[in-house]
């Protein structure tokens, strides 16, 4: 019998919980997951606001989920991390692209925009993607665009598709270019 009692102590301690940490296991289940494109956003924010600290620069961090993407928006008056034709911002993406594949291991597609150079370039796209196709459909021939980064092609791609047209991009970095072609 001694025995018996033995081996029932601690079956009686285990039994035994704080209630503090009764809750919290109550509660964690509840708790909502972050989602993969959150967690991205996250990492890219906290990454740039470092860095904005590190070059003494003022600007809001604000973020978003756009279909597949997580997008990371500087808020600045300043055009510093920007630099000439958006080369500094797109430097900085990758950048920040790097840094959240660190954190993460996925790979990332996020992306960036600071001062709202980005949007303003996707407005300015959207016009010159109209002007090709009214081009190609005037002259019934290709027309050629001046070289373009990834994100603008993409713009004028999906621009000319919405006019019913194709496009191709042709060329080798940094020189590749859309092509505009006519029905």
């Amino acid at each position: 019998m001694e025995g018996d009692q033995v081996a029932d102590e601690p079956q009686a301690e285990r039994d035994v919980v704080e209630p503090d940490v009764a809750q919290a296991e109550a509660a964690a289940p509840s708790e909502e997951l972050e989602s993969p494109l959150d967690a991205e956003a996250e990492v890219a924010a906290d990454y740039l606001e470092e860095l904005l600290d590190i070059a003494d620069l003022d600007g809001d961090i604000d973020t978003y989920i756009e279909g597949d993407r997580a997008h990371v928006s500087i808020v600045s008056e300043s055009q510093v991390l920007v630099g000439s034709q958006g080369e500094v911002l797109d430097a900085l993406q990758e950048l920040t692209r790097l840094a959240v594949m660190t954190e993460t291991g996925e790979r990332s597609r996020l992306m960036l925009d600071i001062a709202g150079y980005r949007e303003q370039r996707r407005k300015e796209l959207m016009a010159l993607a109209a002007n090709a196709v009214g081009e190609a459909r005037e002259s019934h021939e290709p027309v050629p665009l001046a070289p373009m980064n990834p994100f603008e092609r993409k713009v004028v791609h999906d621009a000319v598709a919405a006019a019913g047209l194709t496009s191709e991009s042709e060329g080798e970095e940094p020189d590749r270019h859309v092509v505009v072609i006519p029905a």
